[in-house]
């Protein structure tokens, strides 16, 4: 994978809605495609599962939201649950980025786009995912270009 364009999609894990982005086939630009609404697990894998099949995703990046100490929370622990039974349930690999402030930086940049407030409400949770798939992107870009630099924080990107 290291040296290699790979498909990915990237998740922002709430507990109503998942965002979901991918990335393009160069693997450089990440970008928000869609929002499912939290139903039941077996729903919300599945319909993760028709996605990733349709984009032939070889990994799933997903936003780990930890406190801004740099602790895990409640919510952080449900979201690496979430990842392992993602995992188990589809056979993917599954990796973690620390998606502190990315909702807000999706919220101040569909601002700046001049995007209403039903507007931005409908895309936010895809909108951060593309920023934690970004981040994610570019984070390996980066290691390819220094490969001597191996500790840009890998303990994000392990599963």
């Amino acid at each position: 994978m290291r040296n290699s364009v790979v498909s990915a999609i990237g998740l922002d894990v709430g507990s109503k809605r998942i965002g979901v982005a991918g990335c393009d086939s160069t693997g450089l630009i990440a970008t928000g495609l869609t929002t499912v609404v939290r139903t039941n697990l077996p729903a919300d894998l599945e319909a993760l599962h028709t996605l990733i099949l349709q984009r032939r995703a070889e990994v799933v990046i997903v936003g780990l939201p930890k406190n801004m100490n740099g602790s895990l929370g409640q919510q952080a622990q449900r979201t690496q649950l979430f990842g392992t039974r993602l995992q188990e349930a589809l056979g993917v690999s599954v990796y973690y980025v620390d998606e502190r402030l990315t909702t807000v930086q999706a919220e101040r940049s569909m601002q700046r786009q001049g995007l209403s407030a039903l507007k931005r409400r409908a895309l936010i949770d895809q909108q951060a995912a593309a920023i934690i798939l970004q981040q994610w992107l570019d984070i390996r870009r980066h290691q390819q270009l220094c490969p001597i630099q191996e500790s840009i924080d890998e303990r994000d990107l392990n599963p």
